[in-house]
């Protein structure tokens, strides 16, 4: 019998994860790269292992994660969200946790838009009275 796999989709500001999770040694492989090459900064690394450190499945898990769009802050929340409700799908009882953690719910933060005949969102030409 093949493997069961896990799989769940992870959004955060205009980033898209595809999270996969097999059971396996502690691999976690972004974009087909080493995570550790991919997400250089010890901030992102430390947010997107969050959901596995607080439920105990670091080294139970091998992770395969497909990262689009966004910068790199999007993309570590896209993935910590993803694995998150891979998670849930892998273990129902895990949900309670991640919930009260705040891991399930998708940041709908995303960056304003731009009004027409203004230099910015929210910035606005001077005002003159006279």
């Amino acid at each position: 019998m093949a493997e069961k796999r896990y799989y769940a989709t992870g959004r955060r500001k205009s980033a898209v994860a595809r999270v996969y999770m097999k059971e396996g040694s502690g691999v976690l492989l972004v974009n087909k790269r080493n995570f550790d090459d991919y997400f250089t900064r010890d901030s992102l690394r430390t947010i997107i292992m969050q959901p596995l450190e607080m439920t105990g499945q670091r080294s139970k898990f091998d992770v395969f994660v497909n990262v689009s769009g966004g910068g790199a802050s999007g993309q570590a929340g896209a993935v910590k969200h993803g694995i998150s409700k891979a998670l849930v799908e892998y273990e129902g009882s895990l949900r309670a946790a991640l919930k009260k953690a705040g891991f399930l719910t998708r940041d709908a933060r995303v960056k304003e838009r731009k009004k027409y005949g203004q230099p910015g969102a929210r910035k606005r030409f001077q005002f003159s009275k006279r």
